[in-house]
Formats: structure tokens, C-alpha cells, sequence
């Protein structure tokens, strides 16, 4: 199988997304303390791959949204 843009952006998009959030959460809740990146890397290892499974759901929801949100405003 050949990958393709579509297969690898939502992987990058997720993996970007859940590491933001689940550092500024984590720091939010817990702030900096010194087991601060065991438990962030556990919140990250969590999150992530539910976070690529949502990514490959919302993507094309997403899009067809946007197509037509941009069809409503262009009348």
C-alpha cells in the first residue's frame, strides 16, 4: 500500500495535538513537580492514540463542514 497524504495527517496532526494539551493539562493540574514528565508521558501515552482515532474520524466530517459552511456563505 502506498501511503498517501491522508494516511500520514492525521497521525502528525494527533500526535502534535495530544502532546500540547496533555502538557499544558498536566502542568495546569499537577504543576511543575518533579515526577511532572512520567506523569505527563503516561497522559500522552494514553491520550495519543485515541487522539489519532479521533483524528481519523473528524477529518472528513471536518471537510464537510467546512465545503459546506463556505457554500452557505458564498450565496
Amino acid at each position: 500500500m502506498k501511503l498517501k497524504p491522508q494516511h500520514i495527517q492525521p497521525v502528525i496532526m494527533a500526535t502534535i495535538m495530544s502532546f500540547l494539551m496533555t502538557a499544558v493539562i498536566t502542568l495546569i493540574n499537577l504543576g511543575l513537580r518533579p515526577d511532572f514528565l512520567a506523569l505527563w508521558a503516561r497522559a500522552f501515552a494514553i491520550a495519543w492514540p485515541l487522539a489519532v482515532m479521533a483524528a481519523y474520524i473528524a477529518l472528513p466530517i471536518a471537510a464537510r463542514l467546512t465545503q459546506r459552511i463556505l457554500a452557505a456563505l458564498a450565496r
